[in-house]
Parts: structure tokens; sequence; C-alpha cells
């Protein structure tokens, strides 16, 4: 397997993290319960730390400074799935962006951590772990409020069938997927989806939420590639603003 490869698969999970987790820190002090407020800021530092971790790998691998690479990249440089990059919207779209990200985030850390690079497989085992509790969070929420008000229900159905075509977005391959999957790295990105739709699906199950059918949902890619929408750019500048007045700050 190639250096480029294993990079690339390093890129787009710390990207990932590292834009969710600044998407979720919007949440800081709005948040619709206090309990929720504390809850979303303290699962974005866990995102923002969560890149970091790859990042360190990737310098490892000769890649510039983790603050370099975090702040100085333009959009179509990065490798973060559109998903993640999506305004916060109401509190039922990052809800349901939370619950089902990071359903297929716990699959693709309980994967690597199987991973024969050493450093990549111990990584993942510590996140896998941190991140099994941002799930339990996501489907108790999901459950509740699927089951609660009409007008809760609705919310939460309509930010479902939004987020959908977005979330399949994260499975998006790259063009070093077969490399990959072959020295044994993880199963791939199909391989998550299917375990991921089964997850979901139990979950939802749970609730009175609706799962449209698979086959009339069409995927939104792009992210991988750097096609990213018109809402990262000014992301990216906001979240890089004290690293352009200070680049000796830490996280």
């Amino acid at each position: 397997m190639t250096e480029e490869a294993l990079k690339e698969l390093l890129y787009k999970m710390a990207d990932d993290q590292l834009i969710l987790g600044h998407r979720n820190s919007e949440w800081t002090g709005v948040g619709p319960l206090l309990e929720e407020d504390i809850a979303f800021s303290s699962m974005a530092q866990d995102k923002v730390g969560h890149s970091l971790a790859f990042y360190n790998l990737l310098h490892e691998l000769g890649e510039q400074e983790p603050d370099i690479v975090a702040f100085t990249r333009n959009a179509n440089q990065f490798h973060n799935s559109l998903f993640t990059e999506l305004p916060i919207g109401d509190y039922s779209f990052s809800l349901i962006r939370h619950f089902l990200f990071d359903h297929a985030e716990l699959i693709r850390f309980q994967m690597l951590a199987e991973c024969p690079v050493e450093e990549i497989a111990q990584v993942a085992h510590k996140l896998k772990g941190e991140v099994k509790y941002h799930v339990m969070h996501a489907n108790t929420w999901v459950k509740q409020l699927g089951n609660s008000t009409e007008e809760a229900n609705q919310k939460m159905q309509a930010a479902l069938e939004y987020a959908l075509p977005y979330a399949l977005g994260v499975f998006e391959t790259s063009e070093f997927e077969n490399e990959i999957i072959k020295a044994g790295i993880y199963p791939g990105e199909a391989a998550i989806e299917l375990k991921w739709k089964e997850n979901i699906a139990g979950v939802l199950e749970q609730s009175n939420l609706k799962l449209p059918a698979w086959n009339e949902i069409t995927a939104v890619y792009g992210g991988r590639k750097g096609e990213h929408t018109e809402h990262l750019q000014p992301l990216l500048e906001e979240m890089s603003e004290v690293f352009r007045v200070d680049p000796t700050a830490d996280w």
C-alpha cells in the first residue's frame, strides 16, 4: 500500500472531525436545554481532539504540523464530506446529523481498531470508546423526540429526509479504496455503509420516524475530492481567525 493512500484515509477522517467539531461548537450558549448545550459543546471538543490525533499521524508521515494543516488550507484542499460542513440549521437537523454521522464513525473506528498499522489501530481503539457515548446520546434523543409530540416528530422526520442524501456522501470512495482494502486496513466504505444502514434502521424502528427506501435516495458526493458547498470557505475563515492572529496559540 502506498503512503499516499494512507494519507488520504487519514485526511478524510481528520477533516470530517475538525469541520463537524466546529459546526457543533456553534450550539455553545444557544442549545435548547442547558444540558444539551453542555453535551453538544463537549462532543464538539471531542471531535476537534479526534482531528488532532489524525493530523498528528499525518505529521509523522511527513505532512506539515497540525496547526498548519488545519488552519491554512483552502476549501478545495479539504477532504471532509459535504455532510459535515452544512450549517447547523435548527436543533432537529443538528441532532439527526449527530445521529447519522456518529453511527458511521463508530463503525469506522471499530474496524480500524483491527488495522495492521499499529499507530492507526491505537488511535481508533481510543476514539471508538468516546464515540460510543456520542452514539448513545444521539440514540436517546432520536427515540425520545421521534416518539414525542406531533410537531417534534414532524421536525425530526423532515430533518432525517433532508440529511440522508448528504449522510450517504460520508461513504464516498477514493481512488485508493481497493488498495486500502487489499492491504487489510479496513473492509472499505461499502462495508461501513451496509453496517450503518442496519444500525440506524434498528434505532429508528424504536421511534415513530420513518426511514425512506434507500433506492429513493441519491447520495451527494464531492467532498472527498475537494468539491465543496459555498458553506465551507466562510467556516474555514472563521475557525482560523485565532491562528492568523496568533500562530503560537495552542488547541
